[in-house]
């Protein structure tokens, strides 16, 4: 795993605050940002299945989406995405698409993880896409946000 530039941690507080926002509405806690080479935030997502009754409004979706919208272009190739949780197949396949070349998370996601943990589909040499990925940015506040959320939902809070 690659060591991660320091400002990747700044915006990790901005992919925090949008997975903070989604507990409004009973989603569970995962923010992104796009944010492009020059550090101008082209979107902004939180996981929004709940909210919206959508299986694929997770938050890495969102903020992609936000971020071509921004741009009138879905190539997303000067780009990275901060993530709170290590994305899924779908989201890394999304990233894959979308042409973004970095990619920053926070939280390992042991069971359903497509950058490294489960899977390593973002880096996987066999596709013809590739990005560099950045895990464990800020991995403790990412992690308890998760962690918080599951244990109030299934009764163990303390």
């Amino acid at each position: 795993m690659l060591t991660p530039p320091a400002q990747y941690s700044a915006w990790m507080e901005l992919a925090l605050a949008e997975a903070r926002a989604s507990l409004a509405t009973g989603d569970v806690p995962v923010g992104a940002v796009v944010v492009a080479s020059d550090g101008a935030v082209l979107g902004r997502g939180r996981n929004r299945r709940e909210q919206l009754q959508d299986p694929t409004a997770h938050a890495e979706v969102v903020a992609l989406r936000e971020a071509a919208a921004a741009r009138g272009d879905w190539h997303l190739e000067d780009t990275a995405l901060v993530v709170t949780l290590e994305p899924c197949v779908m989201c890394a396949g999304a990233l894959l698409s979308a042409r973004v070349p970095t990619v920053v998370f926070g939280a390992w996601d042991e069971k359903a993880g497509a950058a490294g943990s489960v899977y390593d589909l973002l880096r996987d040499r066999r596709l013809p896409l590739h990005a560099e990925v950045y895990g464990g940015v800020r991995e403790a506040e990412c992690a308890a946000l998760l962690t918080g959320f599951f244990e109030q939902r299934r009764g163990f809070a303390s």
